[in-house]
């Protein structure tokens, strides 16, 4: 957590062992910076705050080999894991500054784990969106109480504005950074996935840059056990992780996108803390396809009824993806840190989805513009048991002879080996029929 504002010194007190943001520390004081103690502490008095979210065991299982234990992050009130650093945090304050407010400038999930916490806690709190933040989001950060001011066109201008009135006003400008504080409560899901599922073998978590929850867990997680094999998931288009691993310090120049389906995962390495106790402690880091984390949702939602984002689903596609073989007969965790789709792309995103998991397809072909020639083609496709979505017909620009029409159908099937049944039927009986690849 960075932590910026006119009056620093009111934060000494309560946040001695935090590192100024200004400094960097060595691999040598990292682990004085983050101890399982105050892993423990934060866990304590963050207790009555946030959801000590369920640990399940998942359907998932069977099918992938493993005995799966799905912590359900998503469950927290914003739909976010970040709330447990950002109670701890917002706590420690002292309670001068406390009376004063805190101020924060984006939309992630980090800003409404604030927004809600320091509403709850009586905390005078301001978030700064710019004015190309989804109304959805605005709305969502009102109703938890922050007073929510719009300001300039890129995150930059918000951020900017953000701080010129924590200067004018007193108030403590957050940003999400790795201080003690922020990774101990972070750190506080390795404890409960501990408590929650004995005899584990691994516990898989999101990476990417904001790598705090990985690095805090991992402190927790290895601590108690250190045979407990701790791995982290990122995109393969922003291996920003990985590639901070192999040069020794946060990627500054990483290319990242800024569309609002990759959320945090996409994010630069924010600290050289987090990026010290996850070379020190992690075992694995892995990179998934973005198709991996579109057929994982799909996955979640279908087997456990949890609708989440790309940051909550990456950890599943590292088995969707098939990238962590042995893991085959263990008892693994998967922590599933966030919820916050929006509706829009939600529905986007399990269209493609389907699609990429073979479950629904498009072909076309060619038949004669005869009465029944079209209900031959669906009497096949009945009888093959596919779900007929859409049925087109194309007659003026056909170029094959004339009265012909083009059928062009979107059906849905069972999954990829009813597909093949299905395209074999259909071959048979017209051989020229093309399949749209997906």
């Amino acid at each position: 957590m960075k932590i910026v504002s006119r009056n620093e010194e009111l934060l000494r007190d309560a946040l001695s062992h935090v590192p100024q943001s200004s400094s960097r520390t060595s691999l040598s004081s990292c682990n004085k910076l983050i101890r399982f103690e105050d892993i423990s502490a934060a866990a304590f008095k963050i207790q009555c705050g946030v959801q000590k979210t369920p640990c399940m065991y998942s359907r998932l299982s069977k099918q992938y080999g493993m005995d799966i234990y799905l912590k359900k992050e998503f469950l927290q009130y914003t739909g976010s894991v970040k709330e447990r650093g950002v109670l701890y945090l917002l706590t420690s304050l002292p309670q001068d500054q406390q009376r004063k407010g805190v101020i924060v400038a984006s939309d992630s999930n980090f800003s409404m784990a604030v927004a809600y916490h320091a509403s709850e806690l009586r905390i005078p709190v301001f978030v700064i969106m710019s004015t190309s933040t989804s109304p959805a989001r605005v709305k969502m950060c009102r109703e938890y109480g922050a007073m929510v001011i719009s300001y300039g066109t890129t995150a930059k201008d918000s951020q900017t504005h953000a701080r010129r009135l924590a200067q004018e006003n007193g108030y403590l400008y957050l940003e999400e950074e790795d201080s003690a504080v922020y990774l101990s409560g972070l750190g506080t899901v390795g404890l409960e996935v501990y408590e929650q599922v004995p005899k584990l073998d691994a516990v898989i978590f999101p990476a990417g840059g904001h790598c705090g929850l990985l690095a805090g867990s991992a402190a927790a997680l290895k601590h108690l056990n250190p045979l407990i094999s701790v791995i982290g998931v990122e995109s393969e288009s922003f291996p920003v992780l990985q590639q901070s691993l192999k040069t020794g310090h946060p990627t500054e120049d990483q290319a990242c996108s800024n569309h609002h389906f990759y959320g945090d995962v996409s994010g630069l390495c924010f600290g050289s803390n987090s990026l010290q106790l996850t070379g020190k402690l992690v075992d694995k880091v892995v990179a998934v396809r973005e198709e991996d984390i579109l057929v994982s949702m799909l996955r979640l939602l279908e087997y456990e009824r949890a609708t989440v984002d790309a940051e909550g689903a990456i950890g599943l596609a590292a088995l969707v993806a098939g990238k962590l073989p042995e893991l085959k007969g263990k008892r693994v965790a998967i922590v599933i840190c966030s919820g916050n789709l929006e509706l829009n792309l939600l529905q986007q995103c399990i269209a493609r989805a389907l699609t990429l998991d073979n479950r629904v397809c498009r072909f076309s072909l060619v038949i004669s513009d005869s009465p029944g020639d079209v209900s031959k083609l669906l009497e096949i496709l009945a009888r093959e048991e596919a779900r007929v979505l859409d049925v087109k017909q194309e007659r003026a620009f056909v170029t094959s002879e004339l009265f012909t029409v083009e059928v062009t159908c979107t059906v849905e099937t069972r999954d990829k080996i009813h597909t093949a049944q299905l395209r074999n039927a259909l071959l048979e009986r017209y051989p020229t029929a093309a399949w749209t690849e997906r």
